[in-house]
């Protein structure tokens, strides 16, 4: 059952949202959304939690969608159609520091982007460490988890490929991708059905504006705090680094940040990408010179180029 959504004053914004610059235009859905939980009953680890599902404005003057959840007690999908679907299928993993997931109800614009491209695209409403869940820091890649097995699950109904299913995400969402494309094989919950038995690895992986590291001075301080709480031990930083122990089946991945970024510092971007190397990980990077805390879809009146980069990266590697 879904719990009901609880309408909250707005709260400042939290640095470390995976806010995206403004786009001119968004393009329209052949089909309605699909939105649904993605666990059949209670999520695991919630046993004597009293959580309820809460929204908040990201701005006061925003559109209606233009939300977050500072509180998540039913981790659901979003299912972005394609009008001509390619056979292709996007995770989409939105950002927001690990204090918030920013991702609405009826598909982000550049959810819509990539579904005009011919993906399916499937957004992710995660649950947050911060709640009390039983997982900690690995409740989110719980929800990860079972959204990749979902998606594979339900390929036919969906009319996708379950070979080709990519991962994106940004800014703490990038975090969160990176550790469900190096941990997919990693037990986080017990199988609740036949899903289950899908795997978890993603076929190629897209970074943006990334949380990477929890190792200072480069770690998002809020998005560790927010992970990790405020004492965490060196273990326990080097083990929710993203940057370390690097599968040899590491999905090919494409990191991409704006060299002026004024939140998530791009040395993230920088050390992932150096570990994927380490690695030998087929990978690519991108520093923009501009772009902030988030690369828009359109810059100057024209198409900006990265969608098409992680498109092309993705298709050189089976999407």
């Amino acid at each position: 059952m879904v719990l009901p959504e609880v309408s909250v004053t707005r709260r400042a914004l939290l640095a470390g949202s995976a806010a995206t610059a403004a786009t001119l235009s968004v393009p329209a859905l052949a089909n309605p959304i699909e939105r649904f939980p993605i666990w059949p009953g209670s999520p695991p680890g919630g046993e004597g939690l009293s959580v309820r599902d809460e929204v908040v404005k990201r701005s006061p003057n925003g559109p209606a969608d233009d939300i977050a959840w500072p509180h998540v007690a039913t981790p659901m999908l979003n299912v972005v159609p394609a009008p001509v679907p390619n056979g292709g299928a996007i995770l989409y993993i939105p950002g927001g520091g690990y204090a918030r997931v920013a991702v609405g109800r009826e598909g982000s614009s550049i959810a819509r982007a990539f579904a005009a491209r011919g993906y399916t695209v499937f957004e992710l409403l995660y649950r947050l460490p911060r709640d009390g869940w039983a997982a900690g820091p690995d409740v989110p890649l719980q929800d990860a988890q079972r959204a990749m097995r979902l998606i594979r699950a339900g390929a036919a109904k969906w009319r996708i490929d379950p070979a080709r299913v990519a991962a994106m995400g940004f800014s703490a969402g990038g975090h969160l991708t990176a550790r469900l494309a190096s941990r997919s094989t990693l037990k986080t919950y017990e199988p609740v059905d036949a899903a289950d038995a899908q795997p978890a690895r993603p076929a190629v992986v897209g970074l943006f504006f990334p949380v990477i590291t929890m190792t200072d001075p480069v770690a998002h301080a809020h998005s560790k705090r927010e992970l990790l709480g405020g004492n965490a031990t060196s273990d326990r930083i080097a083990r929710f680094s993203a940057e370390n122990g690097l599968p040899a089946d590491m999905p090919p991945t494409l990191v991409a940040h704006a060299a002026d970024d004024p939140v998530v510092s791009p040395a993230n971007s920088l050390t992932m990408f150096a570990a994927l190397q380490a690695a030998r990980i087929p990978s690519e990077l991108h520093i923009f010179e501009k772009g902030g805390h988030g690369l828009p879809l359109r810059e100057a009146g024209k198409d900006h180029p990265w969608p098409g980069l992680f498109e092309r990266f993705a298709r050189n590697h089976g999407l």
